[in-house]
This record gives structure tokens, sequence and C-alpha cells, in this order.
């Protein structure tokens, strides 16, 4: 290297990520302009899990994905899809050596934080009518005050029969919303923490305030609610407890600036991840490995539960697939590697200080790649290996797309988890990655529009690979 001027060896020498829009081709921004327009329509049809795996599995079918029968020998090329009780999707496509290399896994989660329906929900306090909550997830609860909100859900009744629920939404439809304290009242609230501000308890959505006629008889605002329910959806107070029903940001998805550069909407953790995942592999065909698209439930809350990757939903079809083709399960899945597919934190100019800006992620730096998550002392994280790492570094180098290093925050602040450490369980070689976002797990979050594309273009070509 004799010879080279300081900037040539920083250049050189120097590890510095760049704006993707440095790095694209006007053609490539006006991509993932285009594929972007998709990403919203998505998020505003998905707002809940089982209307992520309905949406998914819309385009799947489009796209050729037959229903997977266990059992069946699949020869290469072959698509299909193994569904999960409503809330968690499984797509895969044979590859031309089956998994006798083992398989190309992404894994990305489908619900967000919101507020559930508690199991009784509906009454009646001076003529309002309301219904009880349970936040679900990582929430700040005072977000979740003042801002419309849609409901979204099913109520199964005892004969089985299912009734879709989704009001809040469209143009010309009631909205709900959890009242907030006023703020001349507020001087004690005011001297609250952020956390205490706002109680769990005191997030109850206003659904109503007329009564059903003009007597004295009791609960006559929650008795006018249940009947209009009745006539709607055919439905008493009993059946509310055997429904799923939440509570989400009636918010659509839109851009965000004077250019157009972002999308703001509810819901990107994780389904920014789930669809540039999906959509990759909706656009493999024939790969040389049999690649696999998991879209799972639970993460918000720890991923436990028979649609969440702390169940055996994955371990079973990769074992059947094994068994189709005479394999042994455990050697595919030593064989296999796999992306968590998972958002992380972008930096944000308004709060510095949590940040370690040289192991931070940054809007429109491309997708994050991410040796580890968990918190403090690496709790909960599964940990790359470095080979591993150097092997999707290449490919992401190799096809030219904008990518990034990052941690969650610095060291003792705080932390989050994926799914990568359910995968590593069954020995599959994972690594974190997947785009950044602002505001994360706030009513309304931001990602960039060429981030969402980087993620995409490297599902694709991991799938590849």
């Amino acid at each position: 290297m004799d010879g080279l001027t300081a900037k040539e060896l920083k250049d050189r020498l120097f590890y510095q990520p760049k704006h993707a829009a440095a790095q694209m081709t006007e053609a490539e921004i006006a991509a993932a302009d285009s594929f972007c327009e998709g990403y919203t329509d998505f998020l505003d049809e998905a707002k809940t899990e089982r209307e992520a795996v309905e949406a998914a599995l819309k385009l799947a079918k489009a796209n050729g994905f037959r229903k997977y029968e266990p059992g069946t020998y699949y020869p290469p090329g072959s698509k299909v899809y193994c569904e999960n009780r409503g809330k968690a999707l499984i797509l895969a496509v044979t590859g031309t050596v089956g998994v006798s290399e083992g398989a190309r896994i992404t894994a990305s989660h489908i619900d967000s934080p919101r507020l559930d329906l508690k199991p009784n929900p509906l009454y009646e306090d001076k003529e309002l009518a309301l219904l009880k909550t349970h936040y679900y997830g990582g929430i700040k609860k005072y977000q979740w005050t003042a801002i419309p909100l849609s409901l979204h859900g099913v109520i199964v009744k005892t004969d089985g029969s299912v009734i879709k629920v989704r009001v809040g939404d469209e143009d010309g439809e009631p909205k709900f919303v959890v009242t907030d304290l006023l703020i001349h009242l507020a001087a004690d609230q005011m001297k609250s923490t952020l956390a205490e501000g706002v109680k769990g308890e005191a997030l109850n959505v206003l659904v109503g305030s007329r009564p059903f006629d003009d007597t004295d008889e009791a609960q006559n605002v929650k008795l006018n609610i249940l009947r209009l329910l009745f006539q709607k959806y055919g439905i008493t107070e009993t059946d509310f407890l055997s429904a799923e029903l939440e509570a989400v940001p009636a918010f659509k998805a839109c851009d965000i600036g004077f250019d157009r550069s972002m999308i703001g909407a509810y819901g990107h953790d994780d389904r920014v991840c789930a669809y540039a995942a999906l959509m990759a592999l909706l656009d493999v065909d024939e790969p040389e490995h049999t690649t696999v698209c998991v879209l799972a439930d639970k993460e918000e809350t720890g991923s436990q539960g028979n649609t969440g990757m702390d169940s055996a939903f994955l371990a079973f079809f990769l074992a059947d697939l094994a068994k189709a083709q005479g394999l042994d399960a455990a050697a595919v899945f030593s064989a296999s590697r796999a992306l968590s597919t998972d958002v992380n934190s972008a930096y944000d100019p308004n709060y510095p200080e949590v940040f370690e800006k040289n192991n931070t992620s940054f809007l429109n730096y491309g997708v994050v790649l991410k040796k580890y998550t968990g918190a403090r002392g690496k709790s909960s994280a599964s940990d790359a290996s470095a080979e591993l790492i150097a092997s999707v570094r290449a490919l992401l180098e190799n096809a030219g797309i904008p990518w990034q290093s990052g941690e969650i925050g610095k060291v003792d602040v705080g932390g989050g988890g994926t799914v990568a450490k359910y995968i590593a369980q069954l020995n599959v070689d994972v690594v974190d990655m997947g785009v950044p976002v602002l505001s994360m797990h706030a009513p309304f979050e931001v990602v960039s529009k060429l981030d969402v594309y980087a993620t995409y273009r490297a599902c694709v070509e991991f799938y590849k690979n």
C-alpha cells in the first residue's frame, strides 16, 4: 500500500457504511419505491397476525403455492405452504438437492404490540361503555391514549362458527379511543414517570355513550352496545369469552417526508421483514437448496405458545421434509442456515444518548446485520458465529446490496430479543438481519424505503446461495 494517500488508505481500510442512495442507481431507487407500494398495501391489510397469514396466503396461492401434505415427496421446484392455526405460516420451495444439504430459512414474526381485549371486556361506568384491555408486548402505555383505534379479530361461537371482526379502519366506519387526562387536571400525573403516568388498567377503550331507552334500567348503555353487536354479528356477551379481539391503531400506512423517502405505519416491527422475506421467496424458482420462509406469532411476548417459534412447528415441518427424502432430520437441521429477519433500532438524533454510534444502525444505510441481540450481557442472544457473518457479508457485497452492522443500543441501556435463539436450538446456524426502525414499538413507526428494498434483495440472495 506504499504510495497511497491518507484518503485512499481510509477508503481501503476503514469500515465506512454509506447512504444507500449513494450506492444505488436511479433505476434501483425507483424499484425500491415501487416495491414499497405493495408493502404499504400489505400493512393496511394485515394489522394482526391472523390477517398477516391471510394476506400472505393470498399472495402465495396467486404464485402457485399449494397446501403441504405431510409424508409427501415433492420434486424440485414445488411450492408448498403449511398453515399453523391461522396465526403462523411456513412457505417453502423445494430445491434441486432437496434438503440433503440443509435448508435456507428465513424467520420473521407477524405479531405487533397492541391492546388485547380481556375475556370479559364490556362494562358501563357513568353511562359510558368501555372495553377492558390487557396490553400485548412491550409498549409505552401513554402512547396508546388519545389516538384513533380499530378493532380486529375473531369471535368463535360454541357451534364452531367463526365471526371475523374488523371495524374502524375504513372511511365512514366508527373508530374507538382510550381517553387521556386533560392537562388542566394532570398535575399529579405529570409528576409521574412515563411508565407510571398511565396504568395498564386505565387502557380502557371507549365504545359508546347512548342508552337503549330512557328508562332507569341499569347499564342501559352497555345494553345498547350489546344490542348493536347482536344485530351485526349475532353474538351475546358470553361470546367474548371465546374471542381474540385486538385494538390496534386506525392509521393507514403513508409516505413520510417531503421526499417521500420513508413509510410511517403501525406494525413495521416485524411485518416489514416478514413482507420482504415473503416476497423474496415468491420470486425464487427452482433453487439449489430448499428455501423456507417462516412467519411466526408470539414473538412480542417471548415466542411461547404453539404458534410461536419456541414451539416445534418448524422442526416438525423440516423433519417431515427430511423423512420424505429418506434423510435424518438432525442432519438436515445441522446443515441448514437461517436468517432471523427482524428489525433493529435506528439511530435517532433526538435521543443520541442511548446509542453508541460506532455500533448502531442508521436509516437509509441498508439492511442491518446483527451478530447478536439480547440485553446487557447478551442475555437471550444466540450470538452468530464469525464464519456465518462472513458468508452473509460476502453475499451482500457480491450482490451490491447496501448493508450495515448494528446493535440495539448502548450495552447497559437495555436491549431486546428475536426468534434467533429458538432456531439455534435446532442446531441451525442463524444470524439476525433486518430493517432499521424509528419509534420502534410505538403505534406509528418509521422505516426507509431503501432499507426495505435492501432487505428484500438480501433475502433473495440468501435463498439462492
